[in-house]
């Protein structure tokens, strides 16, 4: 225990010794750096203590290098972009109505059908007969009908006879319409002319109501369904001309035309829906189309689909089929039995039989289901005034742009560097519409003139003079490599329409 005590009180000594010692040492290290006289140290001509940074040591204010580009005339869309997607203008799911085994299919997978075609054949040789003994009850009490008539005409038989022979045929033309109902519907026949689908069912195969059998797509035309942003409602407008350009042919430009406008607005996401139909074609190059600038009411022009884009493939005819051995083999698809007792069964007023169209229209590559990126022409403005949307300065709920002007302006010539010849002015300009990289300027500004693009930040007042320079300067102290002499500022070339930016002749 003895010997505890006396290391506890040999650490504690240690630490307070190590603690004075280590004021000491700062205490003094502080007082060397003080000046002798008993002033502090000096400030340098950079105004902080040390040693001035190389550059910055000489005097008189220096120009602040930006980048600028002149204001241009040009033709802008007000267009709204979004996504959507593609949709069949017709589609159905074809299911049986009552079970039953399949005993004949009468497509092939992915091929075009016509209307009233017959897709899917289930057994049907109960309601067959059930037909034949409806067929043999409506002759069994016509002839006893018409045997009745003539007796109540020679007055052997009382006219209630007649009446009850006469309701006798009725239920038995009724039960024979019944009978055809069930034979009709084990015939499962395409609505509507388009392409089916890949089918999940083979011959044999025993199905139930309702189970999903074969899917039937129009897709000659489609719909491109998408949603904009309420504040666009009144520029909607029906036969509006939309651009849809595809993630799966991205050198292709695609034209269709809003067909519905969705009068709810959708309460989450204050957006509105529209649809639009598109045809179904290999579109137009995308370059071509930017380079007609794709004003809206121009008729698309015809291009020839690139190979691999799926060109329009017309129906083969039946003899092509055989030639190339397309027709499905019989044990494959089933043959398609004629329905001899529908043709003898009653019209029905309530199902009437579907006329038989002609073959759909040939289907382009365009499928239902894909990611379009939609863009919906408003209006175009022709020739109008625009800058870059990176030269705008929001302020104060209000719109600023730094013009360059001629450093004449300034009264003060004692702040401006003695070569200086251009200097900033913040200008209040009123917007227009807008496109991807461009602003409408509809008051404030006029062709021809020079406004910051980059830089802004450092222009903090009006007068500050402007040194003009190119993408990519050089470092502090050396020549930019494209440096703009100040006094070349009036003969600057036209800018390029496709960026608005202006060129900066060499030094």
């Amino acid at each position: 225990m003895a010997y505890k005590k006396i290391y506890s009180a040999l650490a504690v000594v240690g630490l307070v010794a190590f603690s004075v010692a280590a004021w000491w040492f700062q205490n003094k290290s502080t007082t060397a750096t003080e000046d002798i006289a008993g002033q502090g140290p000096k400030p340098t001509a950079a105004g902080a203590y040390g040693a001035a940074p190389a550059g910055l040591t000489g005097g008189g204010p220096r120009a602040v290098g930006v980048e600028v580009a002149q204001v241009a005339k040009a033709d802008i869309r007000d267009d709204a972009q979004t996504v959507g997607n593609l949709r069949s203008r017709q589609n159905v799911m074809l299911r049986p109505e009552v079970a039953g085994r399949v005993s004949s299919i009468g497509f092939v997978d992915g091929n075009q059908v016509r209307a009233g075609q017959m897709l899917v054949q289930l057994d049907d040789t109960l309601q067959r007969a059930e037909v034949q003994q409806g067929l043999a009850q409506v002759s069994i009490a016509q002839a006893n009908f018409k045997r009745n008539q003539d007796l109540v005409a020679q007055n052997f038989v009382a006219q209630r006879v007649l009446d009850e022979s006469e309701a006798n045929l009725q239920v038995a033309q009724a039960q024979l319409a019944l009978s055809c109902a069930r034979l009709q519907r084990m015939r499962i026949t395409a609505p509507f002319s388009g392409t089916v689908g890949i089918r999940n069912i083979n011959i044999g195969d025993y199905v139930k109501d309702g189970a999903d059998l074969i899917n039937l797509e129009d897709i000659s035309t489609l719909y491109v369904d998408f949603r904009l942003p309420e504040r666009f409602q009144a520029k909607l407008r029906l036969g509006l001309e939309v651009e849809v350009q595809l993630d799966a042919f991205t050198n292709r430009l695609y034209r269709a035309r809003v067909e519905a406008i969705d009068p709810l607005i959708d309460a989450n996401g204050r957006s509105i829906g529209v649809r639009a139909l598109l045809r179904n074609d290999g579109g137009e190059p995308l370059f071509a189309a930017k380079a007609g600038a794709g004003l809206a009411g121009v008729a698309p022009q015809k291009s020839v689909p690139p190979q691999g884009l799926g060109a329009k493939n017309p129906a083969p005819s039946a003899q092509a089929q055989r030639s190339t051995g397309s027709t499905p083999a019989r044990d494959q698809i089933g043959v398609d039995k004629p329905n001899i007792e529908l043709s003898k069964c009653p019209p029905s007023s309530m199902n009437p039989p579907m006329a038989v169209g002609g073959a759909s229209a040939p289907a382009g590559p365009l499928r239902p289901g894909m990611f379009a990126r939609v863009t919906s022409v408003f209006a175009i403005r022709e020739n109008t005034l625009y800058v870059p949307e990176e030269s705008i300065v929001p302020q104060g709920g209000r719109q600023f742009v730094i013009k360059v002007v001629s450093a004449d302006a300034v009264k003060d010539k004692s702040t401006l560097p003695p070569d200086a010849t251009v200097v900033s002015q913040r200008v209040e300009v009123k917007l227009g519409i807008r496109s991807p990289g461009r602003v409408e300027i509809t008051d404030g500004l006029a062709e021809g003139d020079t406004v910051v693009v980059a830089g802004q930040q450092r222009l903090q007042k009006d007068g500050t003079a402007l040194r003009l320079v190119q993408m990519g300067t050089a470092p502090e102290g050396q020549k930019p490599a494209g440096e703009k002499p100040a006094g070349a500022l009036a003969n600057a070339a036209t800018p390029n329409p496709a960026t608005g930016a202006a060129p900066v002749a060499k030094p």
